[in-house]
C-alpha cells in the first residue's frame, strides 16, 4: 500500500446567542475555492489543535478565543486523492470581538439544519448532522 500523506487540520463551529453557526466561503485563488466551511486551518509543526484554532481565529476573523471555551464536538476523516485529512470539530460559544471577514472572504450565519443548502467540501459534510443534534 502507497504511503498516504496525512493532513491536521483543525475547524470550529463557532455558535453566537441565536444557535446559529458561523462558515466561511474559501475566497477564489484556493482548493476547493467558492465552497463553504467551519473556520480553521493546518496544525503547524509543534502546535497543538487548539493553539492552531486561536491563531487561526484571529488571524481569519478577527476574534480572540480562549482555550477552555473551545470544546471537542466530533472529527472528519476523509480521502482525497492526494492526501488523507483528518480534521477535529471544536464547538465555541464564547469569544472576545466581533466577527469580520479579514481575508476578504464571505461570511454567513447559518442554522444547522440549513447547513446542507451550502456547498461544502466532502470532508465537512459528515459533520452537518452532529451540529444539527447539538443545536436545533
Amino acid at each position: 500500500m502507497a504511503d498516504v500523506k496525512l493532513t491536521l487540520v483543525v475547524a470550529c463551529a463557532l455558535v453566537d446567542a441565536d444557535k446559529r453557526v458561523l462558515i466561511a466561503q474559501r475566497p477564489e485563488g484556493k482548493t476547493l475555492a467558492g465552497l463553504w466551511e467551519f473556520p480553521g486551518g493546518k496544525v503547524e509543526p509543534g502546535e497543538r489543535p487548539e493553539q492552531t484554532l486561536i491563531r487561526e481565529l484571529q488571524e481569519e476573523i478577527g476574534i480572540t478565543v480562549s482555550e477552555p471555551c473551545l470544546a471537542p464536538l466530533t472529527f472528519a476523516s476523509h480521502a482525497y486523492e492526494t492526501f488523507h485529512l483528518l480534521m477535529p470539530l471544536y464547538i465555541c460559544r464564547r469569544w472576545e470581538g466581533n466577527v469580520i471577514a479579514r481575508e476578504g472572504q464571505n461570511l454567513a450565519w447559518v442554522r444547522a439544519n440549513k447547513l446542507r443548502d451550502y456547498p461544502m467540501p466532502p470532508a465537512d459534510i459528515p459533520l452537518i448532522p452532529h451540529l444539527i443534534d447539538l443545536l436545533m
